[in-house]
Parts: C-alpha cells; structure tokens; sequence
C-alpha cells in the first residue's frame, strides 16, 4: 500500500462538506482531510482527480446473503471472496455475511468458513456474521425455511458464538419466542445486536422485547405484522420507540413509495440503516437460482420462492440510496447517514469504518450527483474503478 491523495472532490467529512476538498490516503488509512492541498506530498503517490463528484465514505451492508453468483450458505474462501471483490463496484467495502435458517451442520459450517475468512486488500471487508434465523416466527418465515425454524436455544447460540470465532454481530430473531427475556438480555449483554424480525409480535411485545435488549428491527415492514389502528405493530414500535435501528430494504418493491415516504418521515436518518438482503443472483441474468436450498426465480428486479414469496433481492447499495435520495428532503449528508455512519456504530466500528476523518480506515467512494460508483477504495487500495 501507498499514498493515494483524491484531490477536488466534494467531500462529505464528519466535520462537514468540504467544496473541492482534499484527501490524503496512507497505508490503507485517512492521514489528512483538508480544504486546501497538503504542502508536503511524496514524489511517488497516485493522485485521484475528484472534481465534479462526491467523496462518501464507503457503504456497510449489514445483511447480505450473496451477489454474484455466491452465497454465504456455501460455506467457502471462494464464495466470500467472490462477494467482497463483487461489491465495492456498488459501493459497498464492508458487510455482515449473512446466514439463513437451515441445518445446525450448514449454519455452522458457514460459520467456521467466516471465522477463518482471511480479509484481502482491495476488496470489501467481512465485518463478522449476521445470524437470521433459526429463532424465528414459522407465520412470518417469509423465505427462511420452516422444517429448520427452532426456539431460542442460548446453548447452541454460544457454540455457534465460538464456531464464528465471536464474529456473530446481529442477530435476527422473533422476540415472542423468548418469553422471559433472557435469551436477549444474554446477548444483548454480550455485545450482539438483537434484530425483532420474522415476527408476529405487536407494539406491546416489541415494547417488552426493547426493555431485554432488542435495538433493531430487521427488513422493516417484511416479515412482520404492519401498522393498524388498534396495534401499530413492529413497524409502528420503529417509528415510535426511539432506541431501535431499522433496516430497511429501499428497493421499491420490499418497500413500495409511499411507505418509503412515510417511513422517512416518522423515522429520519439517524435511526435507519439501508441493506440490500441481496442473494446469489446480484449481478447475474435473470433465472433460477436457490436460497436456503429453495428454488428461486429471478426477473430483472425482483428474486421470489415458487409461490411467490420475495426471497431476498438482487438489489445494490447505491440503487437504494439512490432511491432515498430521491425522496422529497433527503440529502447526501443522509446517504452517509443511512448506508455508512449508523451501520458503522451499531456494529461498533464507528471507531474505524462509516466516516471521512483522519485515523480511519481508507474506504472511500467517488460517486456522481445520481450515485453511480466512480471509484471505490477499499482500506486504501482501488477496488473499482468505472
């Protein structure tokens, strides 16, 4: 690794939108962010000209099944490794590689593939595991397959814990099923994200589920009751209990306008985190394809099961930020919020990841006005390039 300066960009720092601003990159780290051109620069460096675009930090997704043909259920170097050179061209340079309900032996093999997954320069960083499933609502399992749904078990959590090598971050389970609380309040206490989803649950067992521990609500308005005017439900418990996150899947379709409006409104930026829940068939043609060991077939916006069950999506992380911010009063300095800052400090790497300041690591996007990916830095090294 070298030195990489990206000169003239609008740059959107933590301290705030520098016009034609400077970034100097040393060693896969922010050594300088300035509004003016560093005086001292080495003779050999690549110098990156960002007139004209933004300067992002780089997306998290947080819940990301497979892109390109791979699948984090195959359980090889080969399938992570082909997500994470897969996803810096859509922005992204770090994830949550995401399990699905199936066999005790396929969720642990997935895992002890993550625990030893050797992160590689120029390409996204495997954060750790989000674990969704097998703890689930069997009338709200969606695409998760129902013969492998079970209840809480904290002793297999812990085995799994120690198969992942402590790298399971978030959780996704349906909090009705643990009914004194104490499996969340275990995890919870443990550092794990515990995400209510693929739940029947309503605003008062969210409530509950809030004071064990829960803090997140997963795919927000999938998998779970919706608003009604005599119980609000989990979506309404998001828009009103202020210590939960929300996913939320800005495809348009998971989630259609009006309800993106709605969601915007009542939630902000400072509370929602954008994912894609993307499968396998990201990036490829239209076909069949399998999820969870499900058949799956794929048009060219949409990924469904045999009855027509959404399976996941083959959507990008620029496409649905791009979606954001094309609602009415979202701005850029929302994208950064949604897609890289608030993924970053509930995962609790805000120390390194999810903004442009000096000390953190280098993952970077130079993007246009619509957030086409010009450029994506990946802990300092170029790994997309339109």
């Amino acid at each position: 690794m070298g030195t990489i300066l990206i000169s003239g960009a609008k740059v959107y720092a933590e301290e705030g939108v520098l016009e034609g601003g400077y970034v100097l990159v040393r060693d896969g780290e922010i050594v300088d962010v300035s509004g003016t051109r560093p005086a001292e620069l080495p003779d050999e460096m690549l110098e990156i000209d960002g007139t004209s675009l933004n300067l992002l930090p780089g997306f998290i997704d947080a819940h990301i099944h497979g892109a390109d043909g791979a699948d984090v259920m195959d359980a090889t170097e080969e399938a992570l490794d082909r997500m994470a050179r897969f996803l810096p061209a859509e922005g992204t340079t770090a994830f949550l590689a995401t399990t699905i309900t199936q066999s005790h032996e396929n969720i642990g093999n997935a895992l002890e593939n993550v625990a030893v997954y050797p992160n590689r320069p120029g390409q996204a960083e495997v954060l750790g595991v989000h674990l969704e499933g097998p703890f689930v609502e069997k009338k709200r399992a969606g695409a998760q397959p129902e013969a492998y749904i079970i209840e809480p078990d904290a002793e297999l959590f812990r085995k799994w814990q120690e198969m992942a090598g402590g790298k399971i971050s978030v959780i996704t389970i349906a909090p009705e099923h643990d009914r004194d609380g104490a499996f969340i309040r275990e995890l919870s206490e443990s550092g794990v994200v515990v995400s209510a989803g693929h739940t029947d649950t309503g605003f008062a067992g969210m409530q509950e589920a809030a004071a064990h521990g829960v803090s997140q609500v997963t795919h927000l308005c999938n998998a779970m009751p919706g608003i009604h005017h005599r119980d609000v439900g989990v979506v309404g418990a998001a828009f009103l209990l202020d210590s939960l996150k929300a996913e939320l899947i800005a495809d348009g379709i998971h989630v259609e306008e009006q309800m993106l409006r709605l969601i915007w409104r009542n939630i902000g930026p400072e509370r929602l985190i954008l994912i894609t829940d993307s499968m396998r068939a990201k990036g490829l043609p239209a076909g069949d394809y399998e999820l969870g060991g499900q058949p799956v077939r794929v048009t060219e916006d949409r990924a469904e099961l045999a009855d027509g069950t959404l399976a996941g999506s083959i959507l990008k992380m620029n496409e649905g930020a791009r979606r954001m911010l094309g609602l009415e009063n979202v701005k850029m300095e929302d994208i950064v919020a949604m897609a890289s800052r608030n993924p970053a400090r509930q995962l609790g790497v805000d120390d390194r990841k999810g903004g442009i300041r000096e000390g953190k690591d280098a993952d970077l996007i130079l993007a246009d006005d619509d957030l086409n990916i010009r450029l994506t830095l990946c802990r300092g090294e170029v790994a997309f390039e339109a």
